[in-house]
């Protein structure tokens, strides 16, 4: 038997913190954006009709209302147009944002760079609070609600128990475990498989796959590529990720198709809909299923949403948040998803350019978590920092790499450690 030549990857940690700052600045600019015009349009079919969607025409336009809302605009801007917090002010906590907080704070003190399931439901049940306003809905709530009755995961998100185990939980709570796993999309899967399972099955869990690995593959993409062609290489190689039965996959190659075709991403969004939501193509069935709001907090639907901003926007921040923003349904969790990694990839001083302006490092966890220390004040740098921690546990205990201190960097073994 030949054997096989080891390849490695050598990362500098010093940069890999920039780029940790900005996946966390990224991801909160996307968040606090989308939520402008979270669930505004969810389209015309069942109880809930929001008329047409938007267009790029309406950016730096009036808000309208969502589907909760009663009739009035969103608190955080009258006009669809970018949040920022300024140098002096402080971010808070979303739900986009503040189960990978958890995650990374459990992972840092837990000795291991694999959580448990004991792990999992000790931290939510410490960290997230047990009344209103808690911050959780469908899947991640009910998880919850199990956990509290002694169920650990993956139990939780089982279908019996757990009815929206297809909605977009895990597809917002768990792309952080890429980045603990650079160039190494196989070992951020294992590490992110239970946390996945917490709350998603299926093809939900398929999209949080994909997810992740478009993460663990950011930090080892060609840096020669222009950037349009680093997001579709790693879109591509994410795509083994879907089942090619799914209507996962088959949203990912019909979405991929229209962008080939050069139509605009408003056509691109509008076909989608018709497609999955009015025909059920794919063996997407939401629409026949009767739920409240259409299924439109699905994995499914905000899948495919996203994959139009992340195609049409082609790794540009500003474009890539502006379409999320605008695609319609849960508008907040793809935008976050995507700034978070375009984010990463560009790191602070990328970000601080595309906006030409400065941002606040400060983070409120305690926001919508809680038990976290220093009154739930935390900083971009130090959250990169432990990030930076648990990425030196797992290159050692699960890659088989080592830590070069002399020049401050990773060297991970490419092909596994067999």
């Amino acid at each position: 038997m030949l054997a096989v030549e080891q390849e490695f990857s050598t990362i500098s940690r010093d940069q890999y913190r920039k780029q940790l700052y900005g996946f966390w600045l990224g991801q909160c600019i996307a968040n606090w954006t989308g939520l402008v015009t979270e669930m505004d349009k969810i389209g015309n079919i069942g109880e809930i009709k929001t008329g047409p969607f938007y267009t790029r025409d309406d950016w730096g336009g009036k808000d309208q209302p969502s589907i909760w809302s009663e009739g009035q605009p969103s608190d955080l801007s009258p006009t669809i147009d970018f949040v920022f917090r300024g140098e002096h002010e402080i971010w808070g906590a979303d739900d986009d944002t503040d189960i990978e907080y958890m995650y990374q704070h459990l992972l840092l003190h837990s000795g291991s760079p694999l959580l448990s399931p004991e792990q999992i439901r000790d931290g939510w049940l410490t960290h997230i609070s047990h009344e209103e306003e808690n911050y959780l809905w469908v899947s991640n709530q009910q998880a919850f609600d199990l956990m509290k009755q002694g169920v650990l995961p993956p139990e939780t998100s089982h279908p019996d128990r757990n009815p929206h185990y297809d909605m977009i939980d895990a597809q917002l709570t768990t792309e952080i475990f890429g980045l603990f796993a650079p160039a190494r999309p196989d070992v951020a899967l294992h590490m992110a498989d239970l946390p996945i399972r917490t709350v998603a099955r299926k093809e939900a869990a398929a999209i949080s796959r994909f997810y992740v690995t478009m993460h663990a593959l950011a930090p080892s993409v060609d840096a020669a590529y222009p950037m349009p062609k680093k997001i579709m290489w790693m879109a591509a190689e994410a795509r083994k990720e879907l089942p090619d039965s799914s209507y996962a996959a088959h949203m990912f190659d019909y979405t991929k198709k229209l962008f080939d075709s050069g139509i605009p991403w408003e056509s691109a969004r509008d076909s989608i809909y018709f497609t999955y939501q009015v025909n059920q193509a794919g063996g997407y069935d939401m629409t026949s299923r009767n739920l409240y709001c259409n299924g439109c907090f699905a994995a499914g639907i905000n899948f495919a949403a996203s994959l139009v901003s992340l195609f049409y926007g082609g790794g540009d921040l500003r474009e890539t948040i502006k379409i999320g923003t605008l695609a319609g349904w849960d508008a907040d969790n793809p935008t976050a998803t995507w700034g978070g990694l375009i984010g990463f990839m560009i790191g602070k001083e990328g970000i601080e350019r595309a906006f030409g302006r400065k941002f606040s490092d400060r983070y409120d966890i305690h926001r919508t978590r809680r038990n976290f220390p220093g009154d739930g004040i935390d900083t971009f740098g130090d959250m990169a920092e432990k990030g930076l921690a648990v990425v030196d546990r797992v290159v050692r205990e699960l890659m088989g790499g080592t830590i070069d201190r002399e020049s401050n960097a990773w060297v991970i073994p490419l092909n596994g450690n067999d």
